[in-house]
């Protein structure tokens, strides 16, 4: 029985579109650490940036499958929109956090069943278990 191979074309099309989204985390998450203000705030801000690296990191991760498939890597970051607001940053993290997440799961189904593509399909779903569990923290620190 013949294995299901890994569809290069549509993987790189949804793969294209997640990047900016995936720059964008790391950005955002960067911005939000940066410019929270105020001692309730001070372990978060801490929090956020070991998110940013994470979101970095896999940013380089996308970027290398890319162009190992023979895409072009993304030129751009999507706006992220954070206001000044603690608050208002906790809820807007989660908002786009979760829409790449979705991005990122949309991915999967081109991914095949051959060992390069089940690599590609774990890595995806590793990073989805990662964003989930920043998305599970924002979520109870809101609940504070």
């Amino acid at each position: 029985m013949d294995k299901e191979p890994l569809d290069i074309d549509t993987a790189l099309e949804r793969l294209a579109k997640a990047l900016p989204m995936q720059f964008r985390s790391a950005a955002a998450y960067t911005t939000a650490a940066a410019s929270l203000t105020g001692f309730r705030y001070l372990g978060l801000s801490e929090l956020l940036w070991r998110f940013a690296e994470a979101e970095l990191a896999d940013a380089r991760r996308l970027l290398e499958k890319i162009v190992t498939l023979g895409g072009k890597p993304a030129d751009r970051v999507e706006g992220f929109g954070l206001d000044g607001d603690g608050e208002a940053m906790v809820t807007r993290l989660i908002e786009l956090e979760t829409e790449v997440i979705e991005a990122l799961q949309d991915t999967i189904p081109a991914t095949g069943h051959t060992g390069d593509s089940e690599a590609l399909e774990h890595r995806l779903e590793h990073m989805i278990m990662r964003k989930q569990e920043q998305v599970d923290t924002l979520i109870r620190a809101q609940r504070a």
